[in-house]
């Protein structure tokens, strides 16, 4: 039987470059891909961690987020041909629950496992894919941009577009404008028109965001980014607040906002709990809003945008034996943009 190159967890934090069976041929509504690029985000690191807040068998092929190559389809399939160029939807969701019919992956009743965490990733040469779960990538794009769709760019257009609800004309605080998702943020905010105010950790990572296109660079490390931000506003505070760090900077996102302004969070790096003023939040009349992941329609209309021009920022690209070294990159927060591994 022919055999293909996997990055698979052995072990909690045991990572190895392996070889395993070929998939068969695909079966019916599925499809064969080749993988061309992985992105590597904070979910790999949870994973490697051991952090996986679900039962999983060893060894695991890591992974959630893809470029990839249609190779060969099965019986049934429509929607795609062999050569096509698609990013997969890394969670196996049902298809036929209230929120899968409506559109609403991402609240899918039945999910079968996220690939790369529970189940399977995409960090190997060739993988079978429900037909379903793949989004064309349309003409222009490239596959290493197209690898930080699935995960990174959908989430932030789902948090912008369907959440937040951004405006072009309004202003939006950033936070961590140097992580991949981050850097997407400021990008998109910009190309409809938004005043963006970033927060940062460095001086490097300040001129790279300005460079990116945000108005004002905050050095959390220098300042208390709240203070500056009710400075720069006359005190009014910001339309829309783009949390993903937690519990650092919760107090301060909530301050930052103005009356009626709306906060939407994807992540807790810093760590999961911050406290809540009750009264500052029905006399303020916030809005916040949680998000997780992005439905398919998002990661469409993200390859749209990146073909329009609104591409997102890569750090750095790595070999897959050096997948390692990407993830230890990620830990270490030295990063402006995306991680991604070529196969």
């Amino acid at each position: 039987m022919a055999m293909i190159r996997a990055l698979q967890l052995l072990a909690d934090k045991d990572v190895a470059l392996t070889e395993r069976d070929a998939p068969p041929a695909p079966g019916p509504n599925e499809v064969q891909l080749r993988v061309h690029a992985v992105g590597l985000n904070h979910i790999d690191v949870w994973g490697l961690r051991g952090m996986a807040f679900a039962k999983r068998l060893y060894p695991l092929t890591v992974g959630a987020e893809a470029s990839c190559e249609v190779t060969a389809i099965g019986e049934g399939v429509t929607n795609v041909s062999p050569g096509d160029r698609v990013v997969p939807f890394g969670a196996f969701t049902c298809g036929t629950c209230p929120a899968c019919l409506r559109g609403r992956d991402n609240l899918c009743e039945n999910v079968a496992g996220v690939r790369g965490f529970h189940v399977d990733g995409f960090a190997q040469d060739l993988t079978n894919h429900p037909a379903r779960l793949l989004v064309k990538i349309p003409d222009g794009v490239s596959m290493r941009d197209a690898a930080c769709v699935a995960v990174a760019y959908g989430t932030v257009e789902h948090m912008l577009f369907d959440n937040a609800h951004l405006e072009p004309g309004e202003t939006i605080l950033v936070h961590a404008g140097g992580s991949g998702i981050g850097s997407i943020a400021i990008r998109i905010a910009k190309s409809i028109g938004c005043t963006v105010i970033t927060t940062v950790g460095s001086a490097d990572k300040a001129a790279k965001a300005a460079a990116l296109g945000a108005d004002h660079v905050i050095n959390y490390r220098e300042d208390r980014f709240e203070g500056v931000v009710r400075k720069l506003t006359k005190k009014r505070g910001v339309d829309v607040v783009f949390e993903h760090t937690g519990a650092d900077t919760w107090a301060g996102s909530l301050l930052s906002m103005k009356r009626g302004g709306r906060l939407v969070t994807c992540g807790a790096t810093s760590g999961p709990i911050g406290n809540l003023n009750l009264m500052q939040l029905f006399q303020q009349q916030y809005r916040i809003t949680g998000s997780f992941g992005a439905p398919m329609s998002a990661l469409a209309r993200a390859l749209d945008r990146i073909a329009s021009g609104v591409r997102p920022v890569i750090d750095t690209v790595y070999s897959l034996a050096e997948f390692r070294a990407g993830v230890e990159r990620l830990e270490t927060r030295d990063v402006f943009g995306k991680i991604l591994v070529e196969l």
